[in-house]
């Protein structure tokens, strides 16, 4: 089923193409992968597409569809191939067919669709009446630089979702909707959490409010990690620049990093955090009867993202990972892997993360260490997975680039996916960096490390606990817990007596002693989404009781204010 729905949005890029080719004959085409959910292709074209063009060209291609094409392969001597391509102007096609001739390839495929023939290997439907109308629909425009590079010409590329029926596209529709309504950079502003700058483009700016979820957040995270067993460290944000040499980044990484310079001799900012955790360790020769050493960090990194892939805090240039390093022997391995998991596992639930599947990502093209450090690292994680009867699948060839990892995706409330948790395991770093401990038998051994994460980053945890809770953040997290409303300013006085009241029982309240009218107050209050509202007027002061309203279950009548102090602390 799998394999059939990717052929149809392979097929509908085709369609695309065809439609665009239709509207302009002088487009010139890139390329039209399948890919999650859909479908996009890149195209050269004479002006820039608007969106008022989407629906034209989705009623072309439902044209196509409805008549009935069937999708013909021909293979065609390279050397033609490109001819024939040059000839039409097609420069993109002809680059592509180069490259396949460079491999060695004599022959290329192409596919017919009717009028319309693009370079392709397949595979594609038999009919285009394969392929429910109703089940596809076009949804934005984009700029994309061909093969990726900035260097290239931008093109424009449009992106199409499609399913296997009208049911299943309306029912990602909607989703989509609720997704917009739960933007976390909307929230953001809406809530006063953090908002981006001019100033700092891909740089959160955290207000106040937001500082107060960031440091509930750190206040959990270091109360756990104490739990299991954890010290904390803080590393240098700047380190020379051999030290990323050493490691294996700056082969590996150093397009994504920034770099400076200080008295003469060249550093970078550090995009991770390991090297500077494993100068930590080195500082000190350690025995086994220190393992394991769990060290972790909120470390704060920088990796240099292009400006059209950032959004909000999911895609930032800079955001504080949530590290730690586990510092063991080859024996202790399997252990502290399932230690990771089950803290993973208990963090999650703790947030409301109940349903997750982990991905085993192997081996990458571009990779350090000997072939048999990563087949018993790998082997060693596969046992560990299916020990502990996780729900996993192999990711091939998408490790760390020093060892292979678990990757953690959370679902949330309205069914999408995150990656947050990362465990990697390494045997490349501990050599490449001559890390050394003290058996038993007093002989120097290499300590194997573990990477891993828990949150991912800080704030792109923050960015998917406010759209999978849509902002109504739970109370324990809300940086708000109660809001006063006095009714006339008269009642501030009481108003403020109360306030002082559940601060001192430790419930974070405030109030609103604007000169609005107690109906726009209450209205302003469940826009910031702030669990308790206490209404205060004659009648509260005169019974000395509060009322009460939450946000997620409307009026809970009067209370005392050792009672709402109760409940909220609860």
């Amino acid at each position: 089923m799998k394999d059939n729905i990717e052929m149809k949005r392979h097929s509908l890029s085709h369609v695309l193409a065809a439609a665009v080719i239709d509207m302009f004959p002088e487009a010139k085409l890139a390329i039209g992968p399948a890919i999650d959910n859909g479908f996009y292709y890149d195209f050269d074209l004479p002006r820039t597409l608007i969106p008022e063009d989407l629906p034209l060209l989705e009623e072309k291609m439902k044209k196509i569809i409805k008549h009935g094409f069937a999708f013909e392969r021909t293979e065609v001597p390279a050397n033609d191939a490109l001819a024939e391509a040059k000839k039409n102007k097609q420069i993109y096609k002809a680059e592509l067919i180069e490259d396949l001739a460079a491999k060695g390839e004599k022959n290329v495929s192409f596919y017919r669709l009717d009028g319309f023939t693009d370079l392709c290997a397949g595979p594609h439907v038999e009919n285009t009446k394969d392929i429910n109308p109703e089940s596809f629909k076009l949804m934005s425009i984009a700029g994309a630089y061909w093969r990726g590079s900035e260097k290239n010409k931008m093109l424009q590329r449009i992106y199409g979702v499609a399913f296997g029926n009208k049911a299943e596209l309306e029912e990602y529709l909607t989703q989509q909707e609720e997704a917009k309504k739960r933007d976390h950079r909307k929230l953001g502003q809406e809530l006063d959490l953090f908002s981006f700058q001019d100033a700092g483009p891909g740089f959160p700016f955290w207000h106040p409010k937001g500082m107060v979820l960031r440091n509930l957040l750190i206040d959990y995270w270091r109360n756990e990690h104490r739990k299991a067993g954890y010290v904390e460290i803080s590393t240098p944000i700047i380190l020379r620049e051999e030290l990323w040499h050493q490691s294996g980044h700056w082969d590996n990484y150093k397009n994504n990093m920034y770099f400076t310079k200080i008295d003469g001799q060249n550093y970078a900012i550090k995009p991770m955090n390991c090297p500077g955790g494993i100068q930590i360790y080195k500082n000190t020769l350690h025995s086994y009867r220190e393992f394991p050493i769990r060290m972790a960090e909120l470390g704060l990194v920088h990796r240099h993202e292009l400006s059209g892939v950032l959004h909000g805090l999911f895609r930032a240039r800079a955001f504080t990972q949530d590290d730690a390093h586990i510092y063991c022997t080859e024996d202790q391995i399997q252990s502290e892997l399932e230690g990771v998991v089950k803290l993973v596992e208990k963090v999650y639930q703790d947030f409301g993360f109940t349903d997750y599947h982990v991905e085993l990502s192997t081996r990458p093209s571009k990779s350090i260490g000997t072939d048999e450090m990563w087949e018993k690292a790998e082997k060693t994680m596969e046992k560990v997975a299916k020990d502990l009867k996780l729900k996993f699948q192999i990711n091939p060839g998408d490790g760390a680039f020093y060892g292979p990892k678990f990757d953690f995706h959370i679902k949330d409330s309205i069914g999408r996916t995150w990656q947050c948790a990362t465990i990697q395991l390494d045997f490349s770093m501990p050599e490449r960096f001559d890390l050394e401990y003290v058996d038993e038998e007093g002989n120097r051994k290499r300590p194997v490390m573990i990477h891993r994460t828990v949150l991912g980053s800080l704030e792109r945890f923050i960015g998917v606990l406010l759209e999978h809770y849509a902002g109504a953040l739970p109370v324990w997290l809300s940086p708000i817990q109660v809001k006063l409303l006095p009714v006339a300013d008269r009642h501030n006085e009481y108003a403020e007596k109360i306030a002082a009241e559940l601060s001192e029982a430790g419930v974070r309240v405030s109030m609103d002693d604007s000169k609005e009218s107690v109906g726009k107050k209450i209205r302003n209050a469940e826009m910031e989404k702030s669990p308790f509202m206490l209404v205060v007027g004659d009648k509260e002061i005169e019974s000395g009781k509060l009322s009460v309203r939450s946000f997620a279950d409307g009026d809970l009548g009067q209370m005392s204010t050792a009672e709402l102090a109760k409940l909220v602390r609860k």
